[in-house]
């Protein structure tokens, strides 16, 4: 046998790949694993509970509604009208009756969201790997961790090897290396043995107390990652008991930042609270000095207009919206770890997709073998020729025996099944070294220990370009290479070059560990072959691409592929028209200037690694573009977090990159990505038909409570009117706006501006202008009727039943823009009959029983009375029609 056929050495191995079938890792049974639950409680941080009722309580009773709710009661009990006080003051317990419903089903909603985000743990329950929840994990579990997994409770490392990031518990950004504790004992004892003087630290500690130390290499720790390898743990200490539960709770209650519409409702709430505070009081002076009238009456007055001034619906309305609208989106298998997110799902311009998983099955499988001279198809055939045998084998070398990848498992797979039975499969033995794929060098390398003293066995697989440069080809070589490669690519398979050599290191004794070259481009390697693997496009792929054309979301690829792989699936799925691709290595020559105008015309991006892709998603954003990007690994996760929404891949995703992202697809469906973006626009356009109704809606009350002070009428609407007035407002602004369907054509129109915000001066106009003519027409109304002979309590009452059902009007105006405000009747919602049905119900109570209708200080308008309303809603009515007219003429709302 030739030199560089040296075998893997037979000698056995010290740290093999955790084997989870042995009889030895059972793992805890189902009945014990639930005792331990029960005794030590969720494996949960502390301070992750929800809010107690209690706190949502004192919330609710500090709000300056409710607080203006009880001075205004206060002072109807000064002024001797106990059946006045008596009424307003019920309502304060209604008012936290409502507040508390919308707060707890949002709370749920978020609740839901907090268990499905839940991470998630492997472990071995009843000799079987089981997935579970983070929580449920126990002391004495096995856990199984593969590369990018987030460990869920602090264990020791009894097989495998594995490197960890720790920064979150040290602040070191280097991954440490971690071994099972009789190998760190070894690995203490030789660094002991090579010292010259006495060692002086004490033989490693085992179990979690072990200190953080190079004695410690086997202690692993809750929350920390897994950034290499793989291995089987044994869980010691959970919650609260872990290093991380020992730091305090402020890790697990971390305060989501707000969003930029929620700071901006902020500052806007702000600005109208003083400004009614300002108002109130002038109002107060003006009604006490200038009118004479008495300080009791006039304070009345002022907190009429400070709570028709008070918009308090836009907090509950964006807190409502987000939260339900997160739990609308998770109903279509995307999970949101961010709610912020779901306001920037609407104005999404650029979708940034891997093609493997994203737009492919993810079931990859070897679909072809070539050499120079010969080519193999699995599909009919029943035996592997020998030409093959060693391209195989050394495919299987170059692949970790317990892969995370789904092609590095396809590689496996389809080895074991054509060299069974033959000295080809080398199963258990581990590498001594081994080179990563890098950005340099698309390829990586094993090196094995072989029977020869002093001699390693190289196993490379990678880029086939990347492989042929390692061996060093002459340019009829790389031509040949060239053009199989294209022509597998051009069918849709991915291709990868595999590749075999031999070093020998200087002699060494057994203690001593070799000094391993820099580089991989430091070894001889002889090229074996090609390997091809197969992964069949998503059958729901064509007709979401087709949606994202329509929405105006234009869709890059994104892949380490070859350029011809990536463009034959971007033609099986239909994803651009244009052919030209743009790679790694021409990336890497542009500046940013100049990739910038190369990406206005390039669909489809091969051979990145991630750092290209982070620099593609940054350059994108600079440009103006809204950037979602999908993602799977641990090197994702900076493209993730640097994208305006990340999307993690929920079943083949890392921890890491779930945790990067805002968004997780549980089945990794690209057609989910589309469905998200569809709820995004619909939420965002809820929003603000509920934002622009909340404005519209309070310009005629603050009208109502303002004018007549200032011409000296009597007082149209007092504290009691304006609480019956927001029973009808809130529900209408956070629960039945919130659940209005889809408009039609959502997905046929272009994203929105990302500086389009629902209280952009046009969009606050439009309902401002709605509601002033209202206010007009009401106190025109107002005036006309008292002038026919009218009492104060008859004009009151005119006034006030036209307000209700003008409310009922700007529902209706609000629901689609696009069409009148009657047509929406034709397309009513359960939610909408509902609050139909409430507001009639209310007018019957307010208009036909004596007692209350004279508490509110209203009387019968008569049949002139009734009339006067009708031709005040026929007004109204005709004012809406006008505005929305002239808003879609001058462009200032959309549908």
């Amino acid at each position: 046998m030739p030199p560089h056929d040296t075998r893997p050495s037979t000698a056995p191995v010290t740290t093999p790949v955790a084997d989870t079938t042995a009889d030895a890792h059972q793992g805890l049974g189902s009945a014990e694993a639930a005792r331990r639950l029960a005794i030590d409680g969720p494996n949960a941080l502390p301070g992750s509970a929800p809010r107690s009722a209690a706190a949502l309580l004192w919330d609710v009773l500090t709000e300056p509604m409710l607080l203006m709710l009880l001075a205004a009661g206060g002072i109807y009990l000064a002024l001797g009208d106990r059946g006045e006080a008596l009424f307003l003051l019920s309502f304060v317990f209604v008012v936290i009756g409502i507040t508390l419903a919308q707060e707890h089903k949002t709370q749920r909603a978020l609740e839901s969201l907090r268990d499905l985000s839940a991470p998630r743990a492997l472990v071995m329950r009843d000799g079987q790997e089981q997935r579970i929840a983070g929580q449920d994990v126990v002391r004495g579990d096995l856990l199984i961790l593969h590369e990018g997994d987030r460990i869920a409770a602090d264990a020791q490392l009894i097989q495998g090897q594995l490197e960890v990031d720790e920064s979150l518990l040290t602040g070191e950004a280097v991954p440490v290396t971690k071994l099972p504790a009789a190998q760190a004992d070894q690995a203490t004892a030789a660094a002991a043995a090579a010292s010259t003087a006495p060692p002086q630290s004490k033989p490693a500690p085992s179990g979690c107390n072990a200190a953080h130390t190079v004695a410690s290499v086997g202690a692993l720790f809750a929350s920390t990652v897994v950034t290499r390898g793989v291995g089987l743990a044994r869980v010691c200490a959970t919650a609260s008991h872990t290093a991380v539960g020992r730091l305090g709770a402020d890790l697990a209650t971390t305060a989501e930042p707000a969003s930029a519409l929620q700071q901006g409702s902020r500052t806007l709430v702000r600005r109208l609270g003083a400004i009614a505070v300002v108002l109130a009081s002038a109002q107060v002076v003006l009604g006490w000095w200038w009118n004479g009238g008495a300080l009791l009456d006039s304070l009345l007055s002022g907190i009429a207009l400070a709570m028709a001034i008070l918009p308090e619906e836009i907090p509950v309305i964006l807190t409502v919206f987000l939260a339900l609208g997160a739990w609308r989106i998770s109903q279509q298998k995307v999970l949101t770890r961010r709610v912020t997110a779901v306001e920037t799902l609407g104005a999404i311009t650029v979708l940034a997709v891997d093609k493997t998983g994203t737009l492919t099955m993810n079931r990859m499988a070897v679909a072809e073998l070539a050499t120079a001279n010969e080519r193999f198809t699995p599909e009919d055939a029943h035996h592997l020729p020998e030409t093959f045998h060693l391209l195989t084998e050394f495919a299987m070398l170059a692949t970790p025996g317990d892969p995370f990848d789904p092609m590095e498992k396809a590689i496996q797979h389809f080895g074991h099944q054509w060299l069974a039975g033959t000295e080809h499969v080398h199963d258990g033995y581990e590498s001594e070294f081994e080179y990563a794929l890098s950005g340099d060098i698309l390829a990586m390398t094993r090196v094995f220990a072989s029977d020869e003293p002093d001699t390693h066995l190289l196993a490379t697989k990678g880029a086939p370009e990347a492989v042929a440069d390692l061996c060093h080809l002459g340019a009829a070589q790389r031509e040949t290479i060239r053009r199989q490669v294209e022509s597998m690519a051009e069918r849709g398979l991915r291709v990868l070059g595999v590749a075999r050599g031999h070093w020998r290191g200087p002699a060494l004794t057994p203690d001593q560990s070799p000094p391993w070259p820099q580089s991989q481009h430091d070894f001889d390697f002889e090229f074996l072959g090609l390997l091809a693997l197969a992964d069949p496009p998503r059958p729901e792929v064509p007709a979401a691409l087709a949606q994202c054309r329509r929405a105006g979301v234009r869709v890059v690829m994104m892949t380490g592929d070859h350029p011809a792989t990536a463009r034959a699936i971007a033609q099986q799925v239909g994803l651009s028209a244009r052919p030209e691709v743009l790679t790694g290595a021409e990336l890497e020559a542009l500046d940013d200037a100049a990739l910038t105008a190369r990406l206005r015309h390039v669909d489809l991006c091969a051979r990145l690694t991630p750092a290209h892709k982070l620099r593609l998603v940054q350059l994108l954003r600079a440009s103006g573009e809204v950037v979602a990007m999908t993602g799977d690994g641990v090197n994702d996760a900076p493209a993730l977090k640097a994208a305006d929404v990340g999307i993690a891949m929920g079943e083949r995703g890392t921890d890491v990159a779930r945790e990067a992202a805002a968004l997780v697809l549980l089945d990794d469906s690209f057609a989910r990505i589309v469905a998200a973006i569809r709820q995004g626009r619909r939420i965002d356009d809820n929003l603000r038909k509920a934002i622009r109704f909340t404005f519209a809606v309070h310009l005629p009350i603050i009208a109502l409570a303002l004018i007549p002070t200032l011409l000296q009428w009597p007082a149209l609407l007092l504290p009691v009117h304006i609480v019956l007035l927001q029973l009808l407002i809130d529900p209408t602004c956070a629960v039945v706006l919130e659940a209005e369907p889809e408009a039609p054509g959502l997905m046929e129109r272009a994203p929105r501006a990302v500086g389009d915000s629902p209280f952009a001066l046009a969009a606050l106009g439009y309902a401002v202008v709605q509601g002033l003519g209202i206010a007009v027409l009401l106190l025109w109304g107002h005036a006309w009727f008292n002038a026919q002979g009218a009492s104060a309590a008859q004009s009151r009452g005119v006034v006030f039943i036209t307000l209700v059902l003008s409310v009922m009007l700007l529902i209706l105006a609000q629901r689609n823009v696009a069409r009148p405000a009657l047509w929406s009747v034709r397309s009513p919602t359960p939610w909408l009959w509902r609050i139909t049905a409430a507001m009639l119900l209310m007018l019957a109570a307010v208009t036909g029983l004596p007692w209350l209708r004279g508490l509110m200080g209203l009387a019968l308008p008569g049949t002139v009375g009734m009339v006067t309303v009708a031709a005040l809603l026929a007004l109204c009515l005709a004012w809406l029609e006008l505005v929305r007219l002239l808003g879609q003429h001058l462009g200032l709302v959309r549908r």
